[in-house]
């Protein structure tokens, strides 16, 4: 069935999928923290997508966000659109020469295991990203030894003022956990490339990758991922666990005594508590070792709530 289309109150043009005004985001953001969206948007296809954009005026602000597994929302909630894209932009197909296209809403690790299941290797790293293929893209976001830049083919975005383009890679700018995806713009596909493999082999590697991840970090937490990038030639971790952070509390905010690059919300933690924990952390690594940590979670949205 077609949705209904909806018509909100200027300034936002109308969109065959669902609006809502001041929509929840601490609903599904990892960390279950944060205000709202002034209008949180779910089109129905990527046509609905590129007509809605082309309509907005540029002077609103639009910002993307799938699952929120590495994502800071501040307490004052997030001025403008946010677009939230549903399942339909989650199909995953085989393609030849060893390649899987993805929506852009479609988790790592539904690809990852589409992949497995048609005998293609070395896209088993997304099993390890708990996030979606437009964040994975967005930010190239990486796992055990491989990152996104290493396997991405093209990805298609839709831009601001509504045109949908597909980049190859190569324009993508890639450097570590970035890239030249333009503001505004929102991923809606991504073609990935593996190689041959064997199906127990690619299945075993990523049973393996659970597994770690199981044992390593706070999986069944309010988090929100890894929270600082790694510095060249360290580990943020460890540089947080010789400050002295392991366990630090600001409220009921965290860092986690399992993996010390996490922080978690214990229940009631405010978002503005959250990042001001982390800024505590950089602090503290900065004082005992010189480094000045750059934060990997992105942080968005007004303060105050």
């Amino acid at each position: 069935m077609i949705a209904a289309r909806v018509r909100p109150p200027a300034p936002l043009p109308p969109l065959a999928g669902t609006v809502e005004q001041q929509g929840s985001l601490a609903d599904f953001i990892w960390f279950r923290t944060g205000g709202p969206a002034e209008w949180l948007a779910r089109p129905a296809d990527v046509a609905d997508l590129s007509r809605f954009m082309a309509e907005l005026d540029p002077a609103v602000p639009l910002m993307p966000v799938g699952v929120g597994s590495n994502l800071i929302v501040r307490d004052g909630g997030v001025p403008g659109v946010v677009v939230r894209l549903p399942k339909s932009f989650a199909r995953v197909t085989i393609e030849p020469g060893n390649r899987v296209r993805a929506g852009a809403g479609a988790m790592g690790i539904t690809v990852a295991s589409r992949a497995r299941d048609a005998g293609i290797a070395g896209l088993e790293f997304l099993r390890g990203i708990p996030g979606t293929c437009g964040g994975a893209v967005r930010m190239n976001a990486g796992a055990y030894g491989r990152e996104c830049a290493d396997v991405l083919v093209e990805a298609t975005l839709a831009l601001q003022g509504g045109a949908v383009e597909t980049w190859p890679a190569a324009k993508l700018g890639y450097t570590y956990r970035h890239s030249a995806v333009p503001d505004g713009a929102v991923v809606v596909e991504a073609l990935f490339e593996g190689m041959p493999g064997d199906v127990a082999a690619v299945g075993t590697e990523m049973d393996r990758i659970a597994a770690e991840r199981e044992a390593s970090q706070p999986l069944r937490s309010r988090t929100g991922g890894s929270t600082f990038k790694n510095p060249p030639g360290a580990k943020a971790w460890a540089l947080i666990d010789a400050a002295g952070c392991r366990g630090l509390r600001i409220g009921d905010a965290q860092v986690s005594e399992k993996h010390c690059n996490f922080l978690l919300n214990l229940g009631q933690a405010s978002s503005a508590q959250i990042e001001e924990l982390g800024e505590e952390v950089r602090r503290r690594v900065l004082a005992h070792s010189g480094v000045r940590l750059e934060w990997e979670i992105q942080r968005v949205g007004v303060a105050g709530g």
